[in-house]
């Protein structure tokens, strides 16, 4: 496990070795601080790779300023965040000061200094934003719109039914590997952030796709190091996160859906359809992955966003008859 983090590691590097390079060289290596993120935080690729291009460009501005980042002060700090608050969103702002806060939390632990200048950061109030859900009438619109006689037709229609069926992200589809689809106990091994791993059931519609993609997929003449990978392109390599998110604009357009959505609505829709359906929040949480019970709670937002629509549309009080 700790290899498999260690070669993500060597990515992040090359991933930041730009900003990194406008950095004049110290004692404090950025190899050091994304070990950190990945190996003690067990943050996930995409996470670690955002802080290190956002701790990059701290020490870049630091160095241009002839600040070193051991002795900065929260004024320092709150200036550099000023600075870049005007060309980003509140969401980006709080992951830059995220970034910083842990930057500065991993200086402390190697005892570069000995107090922290990020404690008084306010991280911007977002709001609450509720995620774009599908109906059931609306997944099964696009899936009906998969042309199961083009060559990747079932290979497609397989990936929007494991969405939905199983809640992934999109990276998590995109990694998901053969060995870890347990057709008979109808469970598959999703492997998350921070490489944590849960099982996650497979619905019986979602397995009969698999197996009917399994049946074209065998011909594919597959790359090296991929033969475990359960989504293949046609030249035999692991799909895209960018392909994904091709392939669903795509057939939501075919499908004459107009809301804007990604891979990532059907997970949300897996989670708003669990709810209203009953599950209990701690399944939700546990068949999505998230650390937190309060990430998962967006999900009752929607529920009660989804009762006051109904009541609006048919209480008698509210008709204007």
């Amino acid at each position: 496990m700790k290899l498999m983090k260690l070669k993500k590691l060597k990515k992040l590097d090359e991933v930041n070795e730009k900003e990194v390079g406008k950095v004049k060289k110290t004692s404090l290596t950025p190899s050091n601080f994304l070990s950190f993120l990945l190996l003690e935080k067990s943050l996930s690729h995409n996470t670690v790779a955002a802080y290190g291009r956002d701790v990059a460009k701290l020490l870049a501005y630091f160095s241009e300023k002839g600040i070193d980042y051991k002795k900065a002060l929260y004024d320092d700090l709150a200036v550099f965040v000023e600075n870049i608050s005007e060309d980003i969103s509140p969401r980006s702002k709080a992951r830059v000061i995220s970034g910083i806060r842990s930057f500065y939390e991993f200086l402390l632990l190697e005892k570069e200094i000995e107090t922290d200048p990020t404690e008084l950061l306010e991280t911007p109030k977002i709001g609450l934003h509720l995620p774009q859900v599908l109906s059931v009438e609306e997944i099964d619109r696009i899936i009906a719109a998969i042309d199961l006689s083009h060559p990747q037709g079932q290979r497609n229609r397989a990936i929007v039914e494991t969405l939905y069926s199983c809640g992934l992200r999109v990276s998590e589809l995109t990694d998901l590997r053969l060995s870890n689809v347990y057709f008979d106990e109808e469970f598959v091994k999703v492997t998350g952030k921070g490489s944590k791993q849960r099982l996650v059931p497979l619905s019986k519609t979602a397995i009969k796709e698999i197996k009917n993609w399994l049946i074209d997929r065998h011909p594919i003449q597959i790359k090296k190091g991929h033969e475990d990978y359960l989504f293949l392109n046609r030249n035999g390599r692991k799909l895209t996160r960018a392909m994904i998110f091709h392939l669903i604009k795509e057939y939501a357009k075919l499908a004459g859906i107009t809301k804007e959505i990604s891979p990532h609505t059907f997970r949300h829709s897996f989670a708003t359809h669990l709810l209203e359906g009953g599950a209990n929040l701690r399944v939700i949480q546990e068949m999505l992955g998230h650390e937190s019970i309060l990430t998962t709670e967006i999900y009752t937002h929607l529920d009660v966003q989804y009762l006051r629509d109904v009541i609006l549309e048919f209480h008698p009080r509210n008709s204007s008859n």
